[in-house]
Protein backbone atom coordinates (compact mmCIF):
# COMPACT_ATOMS: atom_id res chain seq x y z
CA UNK A 1 0.00 0.00 0.00
CA UNK A 2 0.94 3.43 -0.55
CA UNK A 3 2.26 5.78 1.73
CA UNK A 4 0.00 8.27 3.09
CA UNK A 5 2.06 11.47 1.43
CA UNK A 6 1.59 10.30 -1.47
CA UNK A 7 -1.63 9.11 -1.83
CA UNK A 8 -2.19 13.05 -0.41
CA UNK A 9 0.20 14.11 -3.10
CA UNK A 10 -1.69 11.99 -5.87
CA UNK A 11 -5.14 13.50 -5.08
CA UNK A 12 -3.89 17.28 -5.25
CA UNK A 13 -3.17 17.07 -8.17
CA UNK A 14 -5.65 15.31 -9.62
CA UNK A 15 -7.89 17.88 -8.50
CA UNK A 16 -5.19 21.01 -9.22
CA UNK A 17 -5.30 21.94 -5.48
CA UNK A 18 -1.30 22.12 -6.38
CA UNK A 19 0.02 22.85 -9.54
CA UNK A 20 3.64 22.84 -11.16
CA UNK A 21 4.67 25.02 -13.80
CA UNK A 22 8.49 25.33 -13.55
CA UNK A 23 8.19 27.02 -16.87
CA UNK A 24 5.66 29.26 -16.62
CA UNK A 25 5.76 30.44 -12.39
CA UNK A 26 3.23 32.07 -10.23
CA UNK A 27 4.18 34.99 -8.48
CA UNK A 28 2.74 34.75 -4.91
CA UNK A 29 1.58 37.88 -2.52
CA UNK A 30 4.85 38.12 -0.94
CA UNK A 31 6.49 38.44 -4.65
CA UNK A 32 8.17 35.46 -5.09
CA UNK A 33 8.31 33.97 -7.85
CA UNK A 34 7.64 30.17 -7.57
CA UNK A 35 6.92 26.94 -9.27
CA UNK A 36 3.95 25.84 -7.72
CA UNK A 37 0.84 26.79 -6.23
CA UNK A 38 -1.00 25.55 -3.41
CA UNK A 39 -5.11 25.84 -2.56
CA UNK A 40 -6.51 23.21 -0.69
CA UNK A 41 -9.91 24.64 -0.80
CA UNK A 42 -10.28 23.07 -3.62
CA UNK A 43 -10.44 19.80 -2.16
CA UNK A 44 -13.54 20.60 -0.23
CA UNK A 45 -15.57 20.91 -3.76
CA UNK A 46 -14.84 16.76 -4.04
CA UNK A 47 -16.36 15.33 -1.53
CA UNK A 48 -14.59 11.77 -1.31
CA UNK A 49 -11.23 13.61 -1.00
CA UNK A 50 -12.63 16.05 1.45
CA UNK A 51 -13.46 13.05 3.76
CA UNK A 52 -10.21 11.07 3.05
CA UNK A 53 -8.42 14.25 4.22
CA UNK A 54 -11.12 14.93 6.96
CA UNK A 55 -10.53 11.03 8.04
CA UNK A 56 -6.71 11.33 8.32
CA UNK A 57 -6.14 14.15 10.01
CA UNK A 58 -8.45 13.17 12.97
CA UNK A 59 -7.02 10.02 12.59
CA UNK A 60 -3.34 11.84 13.17
CA UNK A 61 -5.23 13.43 16.49
CA UNK A 62 -6.50 10.47 18.02
CA UNK A 63 -2.45 8.75 17.78
CA UNK A 64 -0.67 11.60 18.24
CA UNK A 65 -2.64 14.16 20.33
CA UNK A 66 -5.26 12.59 21.76
CA UNK A 67 -4.88 14.75 24.67
CA UNK A 68 -6.60 17.79 22.52
CA UNK A 69 -10.02 19.53 24.05
CA UNK A 70 -10.01 22.04 21.25
CA UNK A 71 -9.91 22.06 17.60
CA UNK A 72 -8.56 25.70 16.32
CA UNK A 73 -8.58 25.93 12.42
CA UNK A 74 -6.15 29.40 11.03
CA UNK A 75 -8.04 31.48 8.71
CA UNK A 76 -9.50 30.87 6.03
CA UNK A 77 -7.88 28.30 4.57
CA UNK A 78 -8.25 26.05 7.13
CA UNK A 79 -11.65 26.62 8.90
CA UNK A 80 -13.89 24.23 6.69
CA UNK A 81 -11.32 21.49 7.44
CA UNK A 82 -10.67 22.07 11.11
CA UNK A 83 -14.43 22.23 11.64
CA UNK A 84 -15.00 18.74 10.14
CA UNK A 85 -12.18 17.07 11.85
CA UNK A 86 -13.50 18.66 15.12
CA UNK A 87 -17.34 17.62 14.49
CA UNK A 88 -15.53 13.83 13.35
CA UNK A 89 -13.88 14.04 16.67
CA UNK A 90 -16.64 15.53 18.87
CA UNK A 91 -14.26 18.05 20.31
CA UNK A 92 -15.49 22.20 20.64
CA UNK A 93 -14.15 23.76 17.91
CA UNK A 94 -12.90 27.56 17.18
CA UNK A 95 -10.78 29.37 14.51
CA UNK A 96 -7.98 32.09 14.43
CA UNK A 97 -8.19 35.58 12.28
CA UNK A 98 -5.45 36.48 10.70
CA UNK A 99 -5.86 39.93 12.20
CA UNK A 100 -8.98 40.87 14.87
CA UNK A 101 -12.24 42.33 13.28
CA UNK A 102 -12.58 45.83 13.03
CA UNK A 103 -16.22 45.58 14.35
CA UNK A 104 -18.03 44.38 16.95
CA UNK A 105 -16.01 43.04 19.79
CA UNK A 106 -13.07 42.91 17.75
CA UNK A 107 -12.47 39.29 17.91
CA UNK A 108 -9.32 37.58 16.87
CA UNK A 109 -9.75 34.49 18.21
CA UNK A 110 -14.09 32.91 17.13
CA UNK A 111 -15.75 30.71 19.25
CA UNK A 112 -15.78 29.72 22.98
CA UNK A 113 -12.23 28.77 24.19
CA UNK A 114 -11.94 28.03 28.02
CA UNK A 115 -8.65 28.70 30.03
CA UNK A 116 -5.99 26.18 30.20
CA UNK A 117 -7.42 24.74 27.05
CA UNK A 118 -5.29 21.81 25.20
CA UNK A 119 -5.35 23.10 21.25
CA UNK A 120 -4.68 21.17 18.24
CA UNK A 121 -4.16 23.79 15.18
CA UNK A 122 -5.34 22.59 11.93
CA UNK A 123 -3.53 24.62 8.99
CA UNK A 124 -4.25 23.81 5.02
CA UNK A 125 -0.43 24.91 4.40
CA UNK A 126 2.93 25.43 5.93
CA UNK A 127 4.52 27.75 3.73
CA UNK A 128 6.76 30.00 5.66
CA UNK A 129 5.63 29.20 9.23
CA UNK A 130 4.62 33.17 9.79
CA UNK A 131 1.16 32.94 9.76
CA UNK A 132 0.15 29.67 11.60
CA UNK A 133 2.16 30.67 14.10
CA UNK A 134 0.47 33.90 14.57
CA UNK A 135 -2.70 31.59 15.15
CA UNK A 136 -0.11 29.70 17.77
CA UNK A 137 0.42 32.77 19.56
CA UNK A 138 -2.82 34.08 19.85
CA UNK A 139 -4.24 30.99 21.21
CA UNK A 140 -0.92 31.19 24.04
CA UNK A 141 -1.95 34.63 24.55
CA UNK A 142 -5.44 33.82 25.30
CA UNK A 143 -4.46 31.45 28.15
CA UNK A 144 -4.56 27.95 26.66
CA UNK A 145 -1.70 25.30 25.34
CA UNK A 146 -0.75 24.38 21.88
CA UNK A 147 -0.13 20.94 21.75
CA UNK A 148 0.73 20.61 17.96
CA UNK A 149 -0.30 21.42 14.22
CA UNK A 150 -1.56 19.60 11.14
CA UNK A 151 -1.62 20.67 8.22
CA UNK A 152 -2.69 18.86 4.52
CA UNK A 153 0.65 20.22 2.72
CA UNK A 154 4.23 22.00 3.36
CA UNK A 155 6.46 23.09 1.01
CA UNK A 156 9.11 22.08 3.82
CA UNK A 157 10.96 24.96 3.97
CA UNK A 158 14.10 25.53 6.29
CA UNK A 159 12.68 28.66 7.42
CA UNK A 160 9.38 27.39 8.70
CA UNK A 161 11.18 24.18 10.69
CA UNK A 162 13.36 26.56 12.30
CA UNK A 163 10.50 28.93 13.43
CA UNK A 164 8.54 25.82 14.36
CA UNK A 165 11.35 24.51 16.18
CA UNK A 166 11.74 28.01 18.35
CA UNK A 167 8.05 28.37 19.03
CA UNK A 168 8.18 23.97 20.40
CA UNK A 169 5.17 23.59 17.79
CA UNK A 170 5.10 19.99 16.66
CA UNK A 171 3.83 19.97 13.93
CA UNK A 172 2.65 17.06 11.17
CA UNK A 173 1.58 17.21 7.65
CA UNK A 174 0.11 14.86 5.70
CA UNK A 175 1.65 15.34 2.80
CA UNK A 176 4.95 17.41 1.42
CA UNK A 177 6.82 18.62 -1.40
CA UNK A 178 9.18 15.87 -2.10
CA UNK A 179 5.74 13.80 -2.49
CA UNK A 180 4.45 16.03 -4.89
CA UNK A 181 7.90 15.86 -6.66
CA UNK A 182 7.97 11.87 -6.80
CA UNK A 183 4.68 11.56 -7.40
CA UNK A 184 4.67 14.01 -10.23
CA UNK A 185 7.51 12.78 -11.82
CA UNK A 186 6.22 9.29 -11.68
CA UNK A 187 3.33 10.02 -13.40
CA UNK A 188 4.16 12.16 -16.10
CA UNK A 189 3.26 15.55 -15.02
CA UNK A 190 6.73 16.85 -14.90
CA UNK A 191 9.89 15.79 -16.78
CA UNK A 192 12.78 14.74 -15.93
CA UNK A 193 14.51 17.83 -17.43
CA UNK A 194 12.07 20.07 -14.76
CA UNK A 195 13.14 18.46 -11.48
CA UNK A 196 16.42 20.50 -10.72
CA UNK A 197 14.27 23.94 -11.03
CA UNK A 198 11.80 22.47 -8.75
CA UNK A 199 14.03 21.20 -6.01
CA UNK A 200 15.98 24.61 -6.74
CA UNK A 201 13.20 26.91 -5.99
CA UNK A 202 12.71 25.02 -2.51
CA UNK A 203 15.87 25.74 -1.11
CA UNK A 204 16.00 29.57 -1.80
CA UNK A 205 12.52 30.26 -2.97
CA UNK A 206 12.78 33.98 -1.89
CA UNK A 207 15.61 34.15 -4.57
CA UNK A 208 14.63 31.93 -6.91
CA UNK A 209 14.36 33.02 -10.65
CA UNK A 210 13.12 31.11 -13.44
CA UNK A 211 15.34 29.91 -16.16
CA UNK A 212 15.63 32.48 -19.50
CA UNK A 213 14.69 30.12 -22.64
Amino acid sequence: MKQLEYLIAEKLLKVKAIKLQPNNPFTWASGWKSPIYCDNRKTLSYPEIRNFIKIELARIVREKFDEATVIAGVATGAIAQGAMVAEELGLPFIYVRSKPKDHGLENLIEGDLPPRSKVLVIEDLISTGGSSLKAVEAIRNDGSDVIGMLAIFSYGFAVAEKQMRDAKVECVTLSNYDAILNVALETDYIAESELKTLQEWRHNPSKWQPSVK
